[in-house]
């Protein structure tokens, strides 16, 4: 019952910044916790970041804790990725999840996925 879309990939060099947004649809948002996790090629998925139905709390994968910020507007049903200092490991498919549950970085716990956006981080 909830569709989410994520925009704003793209390629950067390292050191740069970038932006994703995921649209989400057809629930009250505020009833969702957020997240982000994201796959590299050939590898597994990987916690990013997630945000609690209030905004107030939040956590980070330890790969991106201090360069990378998660934040909602519930009033826009939208969920933001602000990634600054950027790596060429950061090079990966993002993809915004949605949990009718508490807060977590565990994938299990997130019963809705978008279809991804890619960044590439050039060197």
């Amino acid at each position: 019952q909830v569709q989410l879309v994520e925009s704003g990939g793209g390629l950067v060099q390292a050191g740069g910044s970038l932006r994703l947004s995921c649209a989400a649809s057809g629930r009250t948002f505020s009833n969702y916790a957020m997240g982000w996790f994201r796959q590299a090629a050939g590898k597994e998925r990987e916690f990013v970041a997630a945000v609690s139905r209030s905004g107030v709390t939040t956590y980070y994968g330890l790969s991106v804790k201090g360069r990378f910020t998660i934040s909602r507007d519930n009033a826009k049903r939208t969920v933001y990725l602000q990634m600054n200092s950027l790596k060429p490991e950061d090079t990966a498919n993002y993809y915004c999840v949605a949990s009718s549950g508490a807060v977590s970085g565990n994938k299990r716990d997130y019963e809705y996925w978008g279809q991804g956006t890619q960044v590439t981080v050039s060197s």
